[in-house]
């Protein structure tokens, strides 16, 4: 395999969509549609992974990660001229150029190494990916020559009434002969309805200087859908979930009702973990094995360990340690950290705290910056009272604490190792260990 450069369209602002967020950035799956391309593309390993921007291009660079050289489009003049905005990087560049466009993210590795398997093999100096379709409206047609090679290809809006009845279509997404298209992108001419330069007006300059252009035909025509409105975004959504079900499913997660199941495109999960419907998983969370997530849950940049059973709760960016149990309708908050054979049950919220082992908040609490250690009991209705109207205080509870029901433990607050409050305590200062506090304020006593 030759040497490869892929460029991504990510210029335009996407009428269609009636946002003012820039098209390209729309999400699918939990993540953006030019994210999904630049990562497929990153995953083809060029040599340079470019993207062309232009509306709110400084939100379409802060918004896209990875090893990615951008190029600003200062006016939209179509796809030819996109490519010219890369012209000085492919200058001394002999190899492969791929063109991509940012509003498809549904396309496949392996869809893309066919692709440029197919230019290398065939040595042409252009190869398209095309597919049929039962209604080609809006998409630029596939005109072949008597010998049945490609001959042009026609926008909609410039075609004749035979050529409007071809259901071969254009999707957009090419491979180049480095030199032979930087050689020829300045011949493109904008005369044509849309007043622009058409990158697919290579086909017929090529073809005319005797160059040989090829298409490779997919007859998965859902991977090439271009998402030009919200309905089209939610059909990529639909079509792209469906993909990532079946890719879990497939090494060995139960999935009880894909359909009802909304898992992002970078979430893992272990083996022999069941999720349940009306579940979603996002972000980059990950579960580990065996773990059971119930209906109504929603997970979000969470890292969950084995064994672990959450009912109907939400749990972000946070840590669950292994045969831990959250919920049901259980909260955790960013920066909670729960570890190993913690339960944090109905009703129960936690913010940026750590519990430690063997301890149980089973109900009605409220525990804020807080650390709390091990095979300690925090009894229903407790609330770590951790902020004074200005600023944030921790409540530290050591190990094998008896937190009676209903007490409030005023922060910053410290309850030393197997002591215990009795109900309904307002706790304001330090307990020593092993002591016994009541009342409100709170006494102590051994």
């Amino acid at each position: 395999m030759t040497q490869l450069v892929t460029i991504t369209l990510a210029a335009g602002k996407g009428t269609r969509m009636k946002s003012n967020l820039p098209k390209v950035l729309h999400q699918v799956a939990g993540k953006s549609m030019v994210q999904h391309v630049v990562d497929t593309a990153s995953d083809l390993e060029p040599v340079n992974n470019i993207a062309i921007v232009g509306y709110k291009s400084e939100l379409v660079k802060e918004e896209t990660e990875g090893e990615i050289e951008f190029v600003k489009q200062e006016e939209q003049l179509g796809t030819g001229h996109a490519v010219m905005q890369a012209q000085d990087k492919l200058a001394s560049f002999s190899g492969t150029v791929l063109v991509l466009y940012g509003d498809t993210p549904l396309l496949t590795v392996e869809t893309l190494e066919e692709l440029l398997a197919k230019r290398q093999s065939s040595n042409s100096a252009m190869t398209v990916l095309t597919t049929k379709v039962v209604d080609p409206t809006g998409y630029g047609r596939i005109v072949r020559d008597d010998n049945g090679q490609i001959a042009r290809i026609v926008e909609e809006k410039d075609t004749s009434s035979q050529e409007a009845k071809i259901d071969e279509i254009n999707t957009g997404i090419c491979a180049f002969d480095s030199q032979l298209l930087v050689e020829n992108l300045t011949e493109l001419e904008a005369d044509n309805a849309q007043g622009e330069y058409y990158l697919t007006d290579l086909v017929g300059i090529l073809v005319e200087k005797g160059e040989r252009v090829s298409a490779l035909l997919t007859a998965n025509h859902q991977e090439t859908i271009g998402v030009n409105s919200r309905r089209h975004l939610a059909k990529a959504e639909k079509t792209l979930r469906k993909r990532i079900c079946n890719h879990h499913l497939d090494r060995g997660v139960t999935i009880i009702d894909p359909a009802n199941t909304y898992i992002d495109a970078e979430v893992e999960i272990g083996q022999d973990s069941i999720i349940c419907p009306f579940t979603f998983l996002e972000g980059e969370t990950k579960l580990g094995s065996e773990v059971v997530i119930g209906s109504q849950s929603r997970i979000v940049d969470s890292e969950l360990g084995d064994g672990v059973e959450v009912k109907s709760s939400t749990i972000v960016e946070s840590k669950v340690g292994d045969d831990s149990l959250v919920g049901p309708y259980a909260y955790l908050r960013p920066g909670s950290e729960l570890a190993e054979n913690v339960k944090v049950s109905d009703f129960v919220e936690v913010k940026k705290s750590q519990i430690g082992s063997g301890s149980k908040v089973p109900h009605l609490s409220y525990i804020g910056d807080a650390k709390i250690g091990q095979n300690v009991n925090v009894g229903a209705g407790t609330i770590t009272a951790n902020y004074d109207g200005q600023n944030k205080h921790q409540t530290v509870i050591e190990d094998d604490v008896f937190v009676g029901s209903d007490s409030t433990l005023i922060a910053p607050v410290k309850i030393g190792q197997g002591a215990v409050t009795g109900a309904g305590a307002v706790v304001k200062d330090d307990v020593e260990d092993g002591d016994t506090i009541v009342g409100v304020p709170a006494k102590s006593f051994r």
